[in-house]
């Protein structure tokens, strides 16, 4: 029996019995399996063991006996999240796949959407959402430390690949949640005490930029660079940080092979380029299934025969595409063609709602006595973030990744910090007619 498996369910099994006492555990447990899929790097019976739903189980079982828990903010962030579920269920019905796949995949993302809503719950505290970040962030950064050694060692020869059988496991999927992370490794090296973390966090940073050159993803290069730009821009210290990531980047790019450069090269002649020329094959497909049907588009798994036999474009350039299904290659075509323009423009507003609201928090918070050490950098490392995915996920079939939907929840279980104290300070010392609310109070902050 292997040990790898024997040590690896131990570690799951002690922190269940924790979290059915503790449930903010079963949070980041969650978490790690979700977004790391740990058991995928084991090689006997832990492979394939439903470690994630015993979690979910225990997790919410846990949930019902403790009273640290608290409803998440009413704001828009929550409330976009939550019309957009309701949206995904509504065009479900009308899916042009067969009703138990598109209602299977439904059933995977809605497992994945409330567990974010019981993470949401659950991290309610400052110390708890540091753990939080650092899980979300490791188990990303893990494979970026991995892949970055790789290429480093293969001389940008080998192409780096994410853990088999979770969302990243494509190389382009994961250069995609190391461009996501990055931010957020900048956060915790800017607010940690400790000088050999701070270390070992700046190596990490470097290790996931040759990881994502590595990855040898197009679309990944230009996230890291808009993503990059952002973080200098949003840095504690802009000009310091914006001069060492164009040193780094730069330095990593020359390091990379020439057949890196040549395939980098391609996106300026995309038109004679068959995986580029396939992006737009599916894009024009899914742009067609929305015209037809703007309310509802396909519905889940749009990437079926029928879809592509009804809707594809016609015309003797897409003659070698005939007869083949093709994912959506874009988050945003890939909402587009399954939920049509509402489903869209809902997970736009998601992202620009929560935009928006990180950016009054990082203002009202900066100079708190409490919060302000840290929340300002973190809300504004939750935009770089944003940016980085939104960039580097125009050219992945990713509107359902885990990810980013945490990233956003940072927004919100920040919102729940701030109003909740905000709430707690009024029931204290009840202002007198007349009196300023609070500093943070969510008048100031705002919906």
């Amino acid at each position: 029996m292997p040990i790898r498996d024997i040590l690896f369910t131990a570690i799951v099994l002690a922190l269940l019995l924790l979290a059915f006492r503790t449930p903010v555990v079963g949070a980041y447990l969650w978490v790690w399996l979700g977004v790391m899929a740990p058991n995928k790097m084991t090689y006997g019976f832990a492979f394939d063991l439903p470690f994630a739903q015993v979690t979910a189980i225990v997790t919410m079982l846990g949930m019902l006996f403790t009273h640290k828990r608290h409803l998440p903010p009413r704001n828009a962030v929550v409330v976009l999240q939550l019309m957009l579920l309701a949206w995904m269920t509504i065009t479900t019905p009308f899916a042009i796949a067969a009703p138990e796949v598109a209602w299977d995949r439904w059933i995977f993302v809605m497992k994945i959407q409330i567990m974010l809503l019981v993470v949401w719950m659950l991290v309610v505290e400052p110390k708890q959402l540091r753990v939080f970040v650092w899980v979300l962030t490791m188990s990303v950064a893990f494979f970026g430390i991995k892949g970055g050694i790789w290429t480093l060692l293969t001389g940008g020869g080998g192409r780096v690949w994410g853990p088999p059988g979770g969302f990243l496991e494509d190389n382009n999927a994961l250069a995609a949640g190391l461009v996501t992370v990055m931010p957020l490794l900048y956060y915790l090296r800017q607010t940690e005490s400790k000088r050999w973390v701070k270390v070992l966090l700046l190596a990490a940073m470097v290790f996931c930029v040759f990881s994502i050159l590595g990855s040898q993803s197009r679309g990944a290069l230009l996230g890291l660079l808009a993503m990059g730009l952002f973080l200098g821009l949003k840095s504690k210290y802009p000009v310091r940080t914006s001069l060492g990531l164009v040193l780094l980047v730069g330095a990593a790019i020359a390091f990379m092979p020439d057949t890196w450069s040549t395939r980098m090269d391609t996106m300026q002649t995309y038109e004679q380029e068959s995986s580029a020329m396939s992006r737009l094959y599916s894009w024009n497909t899914l742009w067609n299934v929305a015209l037809d049907r703007p309310l509802v588009g396909a519905g889940f798994q749009a990437d079926n025969i029928a879809v592509f036999e009804r809707y594809a474009p016609t015309g003797s350039e897409w003659a070698m595409f005939k007869g083949r299904v093709w994912v959506a290659h874009s988050i945003y075509f890939q909402m587009l063609g399954e939920h049509g323009f509402p489903g869209l423009v809902l997970y736009l507003l998601l992202g620009a709602a929560a935009w928006f609201k990180a950016g009054r928090i990082a203002r009202a918070m900066r100079g708190d006595a409490e919060f302000g050490s840290w929340m300002p950098l973190l809300m504004r490392m939750v935009q770089v973030s944003m940016v980085g995915f939104g960039t580097s996920g125009a050219f992945l079939s990713l509107a359902y990744l885990d990810l980013p939907f945490y990233v956003i929840g940072l927004v919100v279980m920040c919102d729940g910090m701030v109003r909740r104290r905000a709430a707690a300070a009024a029931e204290a010392a009840p202002a007198a007619a007349g009196d300023a609310p609070p500093a943070g109070s969510p008048r100031w902050i705002g919906r």
